[in-house]
């Protein structure tokens, strides 16, 4: 059965940094799983934050995001990283870690192509 967890969140001030885990079980995510990193603020619709491809080369960034977050994968670990810094009171939000195979890069910020949703993290910024 595969499982994704978030780990990570919380509260931090404006100007702070969290860093995010979503840890596999039942999957690998070096076996051709794309990550992706999506979130979902209080009366808003789940939007993408950022991807990272199977293999680890390849990051992808929302423009909202670009900059201030970076995306990492420890293989050992099955472990896909979210580094938050620089974090605003827009980026409150639930985040949530996704999988899938074989997405593409094109594909990466599509919710519909991801097979596997972990059950989200709460991130919440102050001012």
């Amino acid at each position: 059965q595969v499982q994704l967890v978030e780990s990570g969140g919380g509260l931090v001030q404006a100007g702070g940094s969290l860093r995010l885990s979503c840890a596999a079980s039942g999957l690998t995510f070096s076996a051709y799983y794309d990550v992706g990193w999506f979130r979902q603020a209080p009366g808003k619709e789940r939007e993408p934050v950022g991807a990272i491809t199977w293999s680890g080369r390849r990051t992808f960034y929302a423009d909202s995001v670009k900059g201030r977050f970076t995306i990492s994968r420890d293989s050992a670990s099955n472990t896909v990283f979210l580094q938050m810094n620089s974090l605003k009171p827009e980026d409150t939000a639930v985040y949530y870690c996704a999988a899938g195979r074989g997405i593409g890069v094109t594909s990466m910020f599509r919710e519909r192509e991801y097979a596997y949703w972990g059950q989200g993290t709460q991130v919440t910024v102050s001012s």
